[in-house]
């Protein structure tokens, strides 16, 4: 396995998001729509960077994770938080 400054930044923080949620490679992939029977398989190929989810997988699974796409292909860590916490803390007042 490449080391974590060679992995996509999607790659990463996918299995940041899915290890912060305490859920399973295969769990997850189900919880996104992926067939159980390839979901582990799926999901480990994206975390380690051998494939990367088309956009519609990558909603599906951040939506599961309850975070924005946007915090996927966040580069810089302390902006990722920063999408992270904006999501987290629910709607803003118009």
């Amino acid at each position: 396995m490449a080391d974590k400054g060679s992995l996509p930044v999607y790659s990463r923080r996918l299995r940041e998001a899915r290890e912060a949620r305490d859920i399973s490679q295969r769990t997850l992939g189900i919880e996104a729509g992926l067939d159980e029977f390839v979901a582990s398989t799926r999901v480990n190929r994206y975390e380690t960077g051998v494939h990367q989810p088309d956009l519609q997988t990558l909603q599906r699974l951040a939506a599961v994770l309850k975070l924005p796409v946007a915090y996927f292909y966040a580069e810089d860590d302390e902006l990722a938080q920063l999408i992270r916490n904006f999501k987290s803390s629910g709607k803003r007042k118009r």
